[in-house]
């Protein structure tokens, strides 16, 4: 690869990844690097954050998502994040995903930048109706949990019946560089991922990926790359909302953004390379997991 050619790939990847280090640095500075609520970042919780945001920006960059549904269950149940901060913490991680994996899927051509902007553009309203509906919600954080465990049934299902081969996403001429279908339709879908967006802090990619796929009829590979960029405006509304509120532990969050950015940009590269069958399904199983246990939660029974 040329020097040229490295640098209008990776260029973007460079500078939002000095931007973080300087973010980190601007909030350790001014006091913020804890926030209330939040555990202490050891050691071993930084290196884990860094390796769950890659994660998070690998399955993002190969199959359309944000990354959310890695991030958030692990700051939650695994490092003791309560469900308000994680979901905040886990949508301000997720802008820096959408900017890396979108510029990766676009430079690649694996992009509907007409869809992307119809249903990212509509779905901004979306995102401020949802999080005022999280400043009710937010109080009764029992309901909150019910309702994230429910939105992890769809990818979880999803991945599943994809990953095992049961349900195969509809065949498209692997030349289409279009979606087919009505942008005001579009517009309407968008208005709907936002506010859930806004609300449990789940970019989108989850009911984004198989809506674009199964309402639409859009190619597969151009789907992943509309996804992430129309979930740009989502998580910058959504995410600066949360940090308003003072729902973002911004340390954590910026670790998770360092990982994802480069996952990102590793799973745009991949995806023509890569049958992701296998990582649908182990991620699928997990999610599922994650669902039940946010829903029995709910009802006193706590799974481990």
């Amino acid at each position: 690869m040329s020097a040229d050619g490295f640098l209008k790939k990776y260029l973007p990847t460079i500078v939002l990844l000095f931007a973080i280090i300087i973010f980190m640095v601007a909030t350790f500075l001014s006091g913020n690097w804890v926030q209330k609520g939040a555990p202490q970042i050891t050691l071993f919780d930084g290196i884990l954050l860094i390796f769950v945001g890659l994660a998070a920006g690998l399955l993002g960059g190969l199959i359309g998502t944000g990354g959310c549904s890695v991030m958030l269950p692990i700051l939650h149940f695994w490092l003791g994040y309560p469900a308000p901060l994680a979901i905040g913490t886990t949508l301000f991680a997720v802008i820096f995903t959408t900017l890396s994996g979108a510029y990766g899927h676009l430079v690649r051509k694996n992009l509907d930048r007409s869809a992307a902007l119809w249903i990212g553009g509509v779905g901004t309203l979306g995102v401020l109706i949802g999080s005022w509906l999280f400043t009710i919600l937010v109080e009764r954080v029992s309901v909150l949990n019910l309702i994230l465990g429910v939105v992890f049934l769809w990818p979880s299902y999803r991945m599943i019946v994809e990953g095992a081969g049961i349900a195969k996403p509809k065949a498209v001429k692997q030349e289409e560089k279009n979606i087919p279908g009505s942008r005001v339709w579009m517009g309407v879908f968008g208005f709907i991922i936002g506010m859930l967006t806004g609300i449990v802090g789940l970019g989108g990619g989850y009911a984004l990926v198989p809506g674009l796929i199964y309402l639409f009829g859009a190619p597969v590979y151009v789907t992943m790359g509309t996804s992430l960029a129309s979930m740009i405006p989502l998580a910058v509304i959504g995410g600066g909302i949360k940090v308003a509120q003072g729902y973002v532990a911004l340390a954590a969050g910026l670790i998770l953004a360092a990982g994802t950015v480069v996952g990102a940009q590793v799973g745009a590269a991949i995806i023509k390379k890569f049958k992701p069958n296998i990582l649908k399904l182990i991620f699928g199983i997990y999610f599922l997991y994650v669902a039940l246990k946010f829903i029995t939660g709910y009802f006193g029974i706590l799974i481990w």
